[in-house]
């Protein structure tokens, strides 16, 4: 693990071409991520893992996936999960608790069993955003709830859960992206609220996660840091730490989405600069993949370290 570098890349179609055959084996990135482009069927997507993880030699190889249900399905192509959005069981958490744990849990199982068929071992989920009345569709169905206490809850089941079937998770979008009144897809999300009111909201939810990794948001907390977004914001990815106490594997978010204003290379150098320890490069842009590699530095020991923990919960 000594030589992989601290990036995780996308690859172009269902299966590796030479190219990023060749690229995985110079680079040696820590981690693959995959999405709908990658996955054709079972038995497609399970030979496409096994080829990544041939290259390292290593069959507990972090493959990611953004698996959430509702919208966000990457495994449409074997499996519909659409109606099953992190707002339905938040609804049914409220409403008739027994039935959600329950629903959760087999929907968890499931998933899980699906991932693991597949060959991935980490599902970036859950979404730990609130759901803010006036605020981008980017999030809408996809936050569990309006009220931090029921978000952070049904997180935990969520972790726990994918623990328990070896699938590591990945709580996103750290610190809290609910009040982003644009797509940070595109734009530049900047929340003006000030520090007290978010570690009672939108931060909230983040607090005690035992989940091995989390994903910066690409928006601006204009009271805590004027002018970076949180992936490169040394104050704020310092607060995730030590207020909101997050102590595992902090990876930004795809490095090339438009609310970050610089080139891929400038991206990637201010988020490792800010405290991020893994960049997310998702688009398999071979120019731009390269630039990120050339510019992510080896695993440190704390990646190392972290990383081997979550190795001990894979099946």
């Amino acid at each position: 693990m000594n030589n992989r570098r601290s990036f995780i890349i996308g690859i172009k179609s269902t299966k590796l071409s030479n190219r990023e055959k060749n690229f995985l084996r110079k680079y040696k990135p820590w981690g693959v991520i995959l999405f709908t482009r990658n996955i054709k069927d079972i038995k497609q997507a399970k030979k496409l893992t096994t080829s990544i993880r041939k290259i390292f030699n290593d069959n507990k190889y972090p493959i990611l996936i953004d698996q959430e249900g509702g919208r966000v399905n990457r495994l449409r192509n074997i499996i519909s999960f659409e109606n099953l959005t992190s707002e339905f069981f938040g609804k049914k958490f409220i409403k008739k608790p027994k039935e959600f744990n329950f629903f959760y849990k087999l929907f968890i199982d499931k998933t899980s069993y699906l991932l693991k068929l597949i060959g991935v071992n980490i599902n970036t989920c859950p979404v730990l955003d609130l759901r803010k009345k006036g605020s981008s569709s980017i999030i809408g169905d996809r936050s569990f709830s309006s009220n931090p206490k029921i978000v952070s809850k049904i997180g935990d089941y969520c972790i726990n859960y994918h623990h328990n079937n070896g699938i590591g998770t990945v709580i996103k979008h750290i610190p809290g992206h609910g009040l982003a009144k644009v797509d940070s897809h595109h734009f530049t999300p900047v929340i003006s609220k000030n520090l007290d009111y978010l570690l009672k909201n939108d931060f909230f939810p983040f607090k005690r996660k035992n989940s091995f990794f989390a994903m910066t948001a690409h928006i601006i907390f204009k009271k805590i840091d004027l002018k970076n977004t949180v992936t490169h914001s040394k104050k704020i990815i310092k607060l995730i730490r030590n207020k909101i106490g997050f102590k595992n594997i902090l990876i930004s978010d795809d490095i090339s989405m438009k609310s970050l204003k610089g080139k891929i290379k400038e991206n990637t150098i201010n988020a490792f600069n800010a405290g991020c320890d893994l960049v997310l490069h998702c688009n398999a842009k071979e120019k731009e993949m390269e630039i990120v590699a050339q510019n992510s530095p080896f695993l440190s020991k704390f990646v190392i370290k972290k990383t081997s923990q979550f190795y001990k919960i894979i099946s």
